[in-house]
């Protein structure tokens, strides 16, 4: 599972014309899930996601989580992320995870972030979206729950 999270200070889906979500100062995730994601991939990235030290301190230093901060979350569900474009120039997408399967895995992470006692917006799943954000810093940082299995550099 692959998520792109960004600091924003507002963001908001928009869906046929018609807002369906909106939130104020927080994250915005978008959540790609794979063929090869478990339960285990959601429970991963959302511990490290609402305690990820993104948010600022008094000197502008990254001390601060979601869960320090009450930061609300946006989490939109983008299959794109999964993406595989070292052949040619067309994505290849065949390492997404079907739609059932990415849906539960979506929502089961929808509902852990929930658990954290955070406030969480969605956007729609399998619906054509427009995601506005303002985002904060900028700040953007990619996650893949793989890592949790890939020895640390240095």
């Amino acid at each position: 599972m692959k998520a792109l999270i960004q600091r924003v200070t507002c963001a908001s889906v928009t869906v046929a014309g018609q807002e369906v979500a909106c939130i104020g100062t927080g994250l915005v995730i978008l959540l790609g899930v794979a063929k090869a994601d478990t339960d285990a991939d959601p429970q991963y990235l959302v511990d490290k996601i609402a305690n990820l030290r993104v948010f600022p301190d008094d000197r502008s230093h990254f001390n601060h989580s979601a869960l320090e901060t009450g930061a609300e979350l946006l989490v939109v569900s983008q299959f794109t992320l999964c993406a595989d474009t070292r052949k040619g120039r067309r994505p290849d997408f065949s390492d997404a995870a079907p739609p059932a399967e990415a849906e539960r895995l979506y929502q089961r992470a929808v509902d852990l972030f929930r658990e954290t006692g955070l406030v969480v917006a969605t956007g729609v799943f399998q619906e054509h979206m427009q995601v506005s954000l303002q985002n904060d810093g900028p700040v953007t940082i990619m996650l893949d729950s793989a890592d949790r299995h890939r020895p640390r550099r240095g």
